[in-house]
């Protein structure tokens, strides 16, 4: 019998890989994830599709996810990174993707989040 990895086993794993993915990458703000495993209808077979916002880069967004080391995640993956830049401009147009995705994002991961815990 397959069995396919559960959406708590898949949030545990990602925010195990967050801290790392942090330590490493200075300019990731946030992490999260969206689509099926996010709205919970995930099945055999689904995919995590990871958004990681970064401050600045000089990547083509083609090329900026394998720059990420997210090995170690029980399925498999698709990595989308914006910058902030970006990630503003489709916010400031109302691009339906963002207002979904808005909606529906796991958020495993903020830098911003992370320096106010620290100053408390």
């Amino acid at each position: 019998m397959l069995k396919w990895p559960d959406r708590t086993a898949v949030d545990t794993a990602l925010r195990a890989i967050a801290g790392r993915l942090a330590a490493a990458h200075p300019e990731l703000l946030k992490l999260g994830y969206f689509g099926s495993y996010a709205r919970g209808n995930w099945c055999m077979g689904s995919d995590l599709d990871i958004i990681a916002i970064v401050r600045e880069s000089d990547t083509p967004f083609t090329e900026r996810a394998g720059a990420f080391d997210i090995s170690g995640l029980p399925v498999p993956v698709e990595l989308l990174v914006y910058t902030e830049g970006e990630w503003g401009g489709m916010q400031y147009e109302g691009r339906r993707f963002v207002r979904d995705l808005e909606r529906e994002a796991v958020w495993v991961f903020s830098r911003a989040e992370q320096r106010k815990m620290g100053s408390e």
